[in-house]
């Protein structure tokens, strides 16, 4: 059964950054999947002010990217690779956590995601996901199961209207994700959920049956699944 921590809009930033100094300071969590998008950016703020206060460090830390569009060219706004940047990495004192972006950029689709499985097949300490209004985690889209693998995915509208959103100089159709069955063995999950929008899609993935329509259902299997929700979210 997943543990879900309800908190106010105001508190759920700091309440993740809590946690989560509280593990670095354990040195339990060398190894993060981070995602992008409206929902961390909060979280990535309270982190980068926590970081250059001195009460919280990722300088030993690998922070490994959950996902990425395919096509889009190096510094492309939308890209999830300069999100993080933008958002996290490149706002953190020195010395900075090692970034394990999708290579995208020097080898084909289906390699890069062979090599960025390869990546997170050394381990991960706590996967930190997000969660679509369809229903996905990272770009498992609907149809996903427990076990797809970490591949080349073909997107949805919703994940080609994010990066149009974004930004994006062109129009992505395909991206690569981890794969449901990769984050499955991570030691911990935290699913990161707020908002109103977000209330029914999150009592279906709770609540509701496993199934591929939606696809965040099957993160109830793993024994260590946090959902930090605020109250919004949580109606």
């Amino acid at each position: 059964m997943a543990d879900l921590r309800v908190l106010s809009t105001s508190e759920w930033a700091g309440a993740v950054a809590d946690e989560l100094a509280a593990r670095l300071a354990a040195r339990v969590a060398g190894r993060l999947v981070l995602p992008t998008g409206d929902t961390p950016a909060p979280l990535y703020a309270e982190i980068v002010a926590r970081a250059n206060g001195g009460s919280l460090s990722l300088a030993e830390t690998e922070l490994i990217l959950l996902d990425e569009y395919v096509g889009l060219e190096p510094g492309d706004p939308a890209r999830c690779d300069a999100q993080l940047r933008a958002e996290l990495v490149d706002r953190l004192p020195t010395p900075r956590p090692r970034f394990r972006a999708i290579p995208v950029d020097t080898l084909t689709p289906e390699v890069a995601a062979a090599a960025h499985d390869a990546t997170a097949a050394a381990g991960i300490d706590i996967a930190l996901v997000g969660l679509g209004r369809n229903g996905h985690v990272g770009f498992n889209e609907p149809g996903s199961t427990a076990d797809s693998p970490t591949r080349v995915v073909e997107l949805t509208d919703e994940s080609i209207a994010a990066a149009v959103g974004y930004g994006a100089h062109g129009r992505p159709t395909h991206g690569i994700t981890l794969g449901l069955s990769r984050l499955l063995q991570a030691s911990e999950i935290w699913l990161l959920v707020t908002g109103a929008h977000k209330a029914e899609v999150l009592r279906t993935a709770l609540e509701g049956p496993e199934t591929p329509v939606c696809p965040a259902s099957y993160l109830r299997r793993h024994p260590r699944l946090v959902v930090w929700a605020d109250e919004l979210a949580a109606l």
